[in-house]
């Protein structure tokens, strides 16, 4: 008797809910009769039957049924429910695809939160949430709507002079590239190793300006610096710094190029999107790693690298190989990423060596280059019709993208010969190279000249017909690529803080590895054993403790120049990287980059003082200490701006670590130490010497109520140490920044 009253009321409060389902999705279609009908019309026929469906009608328990059947029964309740909801929340999921490539977005059918919770509360599906919440990630990354952009080229081509010791040498990179990509549509350029690939995606992206010939156009205007904050390049090399995590790595990119408009909450929501969106979740915490550091796989590093580009919603998005290294099912879910981003209105180009046939028809275009010129150009899924349409057909069953690399690398082992070269070949008696292989099929360099000749008698003129019409896009949107403002992602004061704890977190590992820090607490122990107790007022007693206090100048002096020379030398493919994407302004790099190094360069001169100075028997008070520090500390800020001013002008480590010898030999010996009296024609190397003005400074703080002159040093009041040596600290800096910024215009 309990048994059938509970089963009765179970059948009423499931009644109750389909009368509320019902009830929903009357409403729903009375308040939307005018967009049903539209969509109905232009919708697919899968599409138009949701409409027609009818509504499923739960069948009513059985009134003998025992507690595993009503269990059983209450399942396929809940899961004809749940059918219900998805296809009454459907037709707002078709409706903003639909409406994603107009640029704007609106609610369709919905059912009402307090429906839609009573009805989670009979699902037993656990992964519902997972799925929505997926869902929701998957549009996260093309959020927002940007510009559309058609990206035209034409006849483009490329050489570089190469330069020996007795010669010098044009070499061919492109020859006569012509092709389109519009919004929308995923381009692949494709090739053998060596065919110019990445000279054209870098030509296409603005990272090398002026082609040698031909235009490149975007909306029918040239490149210029306002696109950079509309592009995204990812390239070959994974450019990261090691000891971030993937986690860092996203945040510090999402809050320096997203828009201001975005609070820093909405910046980091934004990047956590890219890394689920990437399946980068399960690494997020851990370090991207390098040569000398363990860290994340070669796949995972090359998803960071292309989350680093998609986060900021690009027009147009530019990938080097993106799916080099991955696993076939990770290739293609990269893959599936760029096709949701350009169905929201982007273009994308990316190079690829060989894929998956999966992947292969996945693609909207295709160029195909052999030695850097164009042997096929349209649509991938046309590109095996039309070499059968020229004879070249696969003898066996084969990757269409294995089929098409053989042909640019003129390999036709398993390729039918056509006929017409067939014919050629009987007829031609070519002396300068063998015409046959010595399988008798044609060499490379025949099939190579028979492809190009095909294409530019049978596709190239069509082609660049269609390129001579205009732009499919009002006159208001062709002039905002000309009339767009330079936006920056963060302010100034935002970006330096942002690069100063980027900075912090990336170096700590380097300046505090065991290995400095023995090398630092040694040499101290050492000076002050040797120099145990040295101190007196004897003539010389001071000028053993005279050699103690140069020798501090000297390692303080050398020390840091070797450290900040390897600056920008190390990191000038991340900077370049980054000044490309327009990611923050070389003013705040710089400022945040030398002012980052000041803390991890004083902590340790602190410790070694702190061995040395009680240890040698220096002058026992706490303002002599303080002097003592921060005259070392002084010299320290202007080695480390010598080391920055010439590892910046030379950016080469070789010559770099070269000139900082010779320049610190130089310093050292005019540091008044060696040689008392200097000729009066070299007497200027001593004024630029900052470890004499050290030297200078620190024999005051200890014996300026001694005596007048150590060593033949005189003591005087120090001020014009002071001024030289602050003076050195910014024009050493000032020389780096200049060099930097002439980099850039390089």
């Amino acid at each position: 008797m309990e048994q059938t009253s509970s089963t009765s009321l179970l059948r009423t409060k499931s009644d109750q809910l389909v009368e509320a389902i019902a009830a929903a999705k009357g409403s729903a279609r009375a308040r939307l009769p005018r967009l049903s009908a539209e969509f109905a019309v232009g919708a697919p026929e899968s599409v138009r039957m949701l409409s027609r469906k009818p509504s499923r009608r739960l069948t009513p328990p059985s009134p003998g049924g025992g507690g595993a059947n009503n269990t059983h029964i209450r399942k396929s309740r809940s899961a004809q429910m749940k059918l219900d909801l998805d296809e009454l929340s459907s037709g707002s999921v078709l409706s903003r695809a639909s409406s994603a490539s107009l640029g704007f977005s609106f609610t369709g059918f919905s059912v009402r939160p307090d429906e839609s919770a009573d009805s989670k509360a009979f699902s037993d599906d656990e992964n519902s949430e997972d799925l929505e919440a997926g869902t929701k990630k998957k549009r996260s990354i093309q959020a927002e709507p940007t510009l559309p952009i058609y990206l035209k080229f034409t006849e483009v081509s490329y050489k570089i002079v190469i330069k020996g010791v007795t010669f010098t040498e044009e070499k061919d990179i492109l020859n006569g590239i012509t092709g389109a990509v519009d919004p929308g549509e995923v381009l692949a350029l494709m090739g053998p190793s060596g065919c110019g690939k990445t000279t054209l995606l870098s030509l296409l992206g603005g990272r090398i300006r002026d082609p040698t010939a031909g235009s490149i156009t975007y909306n029918q205007h040239p490149y210029s610096k306002l696109l950079k904050s509309r592009i995204g390049f990812v390239t070959q090399d994974d450019i990261l710094f090691p000891h971030l995590t993937v986690k860092e790595t996203m945040i510090y990119a999402a809050r320096l190029r997203l828009p201001r408009t975005l609070a820093k909450e909405e910046k980091d929501k934004r990047a956590m999107d890219v890394i689920y969106e990437l399946g980068l979740d399960r690494c997020q915490d851990t370090m991207i790693g390098g040569s000398f550091v363990r860290g994340v796989s070669g796949g995972e590093r090359k998803r960071v690298c292309i989350g680093n580009e998609i986060i900021i919603n690009p027009s147009l998005l530019f990938l080097d190989e993106p799916t080099s290294g991955l696993d076939s099912t990770t290739a293609l879910r990269i893959v599936d990423i760029l096709h949701e981003i350009a169905e929201a209105g982007k273009t994308v180009i990316t190079t690829i060596h060989q894929p998956s046939s999966r992947l292969f028809h996945k693609f909207d275009k295709l160029i195909l280059l052999g030695k850097g010129s164009l042997l096929y150009y349209g649509k991938a899924s046309e590109a095996m019709a039309y070499f059968s349409s020229i004879g070249c057909s696969p003898l066996i069953a084969m990757n269409p993208a294995e089929f098409l690399l053989d042909l640019a690398n003129g390999n036709i082992n398993d390729v039918s010969v056509p006929s017409e070269l067939d014919d050629k070949l009987q007829t031609w008696n070519s002396m300068e190279e063998p015409t046959r292989n010595n399988n008798g099929k044609p060499s490379p360099a025949i099939v190579h000249e028979y492809l190009v000749g095909c294409y530019e008698t049978r596709v190239a003129e069509t082609e660049k017909k269609k390129l001579l019409a205009p732009v499919p896009a009002e006159e208001e949107l062709k002039s905002k690529v000309r009339s767009m403002k330079r936006e920056w992602g963060a302010s100034w004061s935002e970006q330096y803080v942002l690069l100063f704890h980027r900075g912090i977190k990336e170096r700590w590992h380097d300046y505090f590895s065991w290995l400095r820090i023995t090398q630092v607490i040694a040499t101290a122990l050492i000076l002050g054993m040797l120099w145990w107790q040295s101190g007196g007022d004897s003539p010389s007693q001071l000028q053993d403790q005279a050699g103690l206090l140069f020798f501090i100048a000297v390692f303080w002096g050398f020390f840091p120049v070797f450290t900040a020379i390897f600056t920008f030398p190390q990191e000038k493919a991340m900077l370049s990287k980054e000044r490309a994407a327009d990611m923050y302004r070389l003013s705040a790099y710089f400022a945040a980059r030398t002012t980052s190094d000041l803390p991890l360069d004083l902590l340790l001169p602190l410790i070694f003082l702190l061995v040395v100075y009680f240890m040698a028997g220096l002058k026992q008070d706490a303002s002599s200490f303080l002097l003592t520090a921060v005259t070392v500390f002084l010299c320290i800020v202007v080695a480390q701006g010598l080391g920055l001013a010439i590892g910046a002008t030379l950016m080469d480590l070789k010559k770099a670590t070269t000139l900082a010898s010779v320049t610190v030999m130089t310093f050292m010996l005019a540091g008044g130490y060696f040689i008392k009296k200097v000729p009066g024609f070299i007497v200027w190397l001593r004024d630029l010497s900052f470890n004499y003005h050290t030297f200078k400074l620190l024999l005051k703080v200890q014996y300026e109520h001694k005596t007048s002159s150590v060593n033949g040093v005189q003591i005087d009041s120090g001020v014009k140490e002071v001024g030289a040596l602050a003076a050195m600290a910014v024009a050493y800096r000032l020389l780096a920044y200049i060099s930097l910024r002439r980099m850039k215009l390089q």
